[in-house]
């Protein structure tokens, strides 16, 4: 049995040789597939049926894809797209909104235009240069 398993996985090793496999992208593919076809499992629905068949289609021509450049970029621009979706939800606590209202009286908060860094500025203060504390760039706000 063990000599089958390991023929098996050697089989398998060299058929996958050369072919991009799996990513990021393909995960989310997948367990958007398996949701789609439990609920559509218990709730039949003729256009979750063939959504979550398209999905496994796209899934297997993804990891199966010879064409390994272009996988990767679609699952750079994936990533991309997936934090900033996700980045919002990462940042965001109730503890920090409080937080950031209680000081909105006193303080703009900007971002800085370079390195996303957060900085505090009094209000009140006219136009003024900001410097970066983190990347040192200057730019010009309204406090």
């Amino acid at each position: 049995m063990n000599d089958f398993l390991s023929r098996l996985r050697y089989r398998l090793s060299v058929f996958m040789q050369g072919r991009y496999g799996m990513d990021h992208l393909n995960r989310v593919l997948l367990i958007s597939y398996f949701v789609l076809y439990l609920i559509q499992r218990f709730k039949p629905n003729r256009a979750l049926y063939y959504l979550s068949t398209v999905l496994l289609i796209y899934t297997l021509f993804r990891i199966l894809s010879r064409n390994v450049s272009k996988r990767y970029q679609e699952n750079v621009k994936f990533e991309s797209a997936w934090r900033n979706v996700t980045g919002f939800f990462k940042d965001f606590s109730f503890d920090k909104l409080k937080d950031r209202f209680s000081q909105a009286k006193e303080y703009h908060i900007y971002k800085c235009p370079r390195c996303r860094q957060k900085i505090r500025i009094p209000r009140g203060k006219g136009h003024i240069m900001v410097k970066c504390p983190k990347c040192a760039f200057e730019f010009h706000k309204k406090s």
